[in-house]
């Protein structure tokens, strides 16, 4: 699977997300076949900037919102979360064990 491939499978398990979930880039990635490719999928990610997928949806394994400074403004990913009635741990870090969404379960 070439980069472009790789890319837009990730845009289109991004676009499955449901509303109040999230999931990892190292679930995408192993979702998609390469579990070491976690870094490419935040590649990814930040290539999808300005479009409609719900990249606020994604976070990293501790729920961590590592991706917050590719939305201009560092605070639009919790605002945008917290919208959707998604909680936070007192570190800031989305509470998996309500959340999180696992692409093909």
């Amino acid at each position: 699977m070439n980069r472009g491939d790789f890319f837009e499978n990730v845009w289109d398990t991004v676009a499955q997300i449901p509303v109040s979930k999230v999931t990892t880039y190292g679930h995408i990635a192993e979702f998609l076949g390469s579990r070491s490719a976690a870094r490419t999928v935040g590649w990814a990610l930040k290539a999808a900037k300005g479009t409609h997928l719900p990249c606020h949806r994604v976070v990293n394994r501790y729920g961590a919102l590592t991706g917050a400074r590719n939305f201009g403004d560092p605070e639009l990913m919790e605002r945008l979360l917290r919208m959707e009635g998604v909680t936070f741990d007192t570190n800031g870090c989305v509470n998996l064990s309500i959340h999180l969404w696992i692409p093909g379960s």
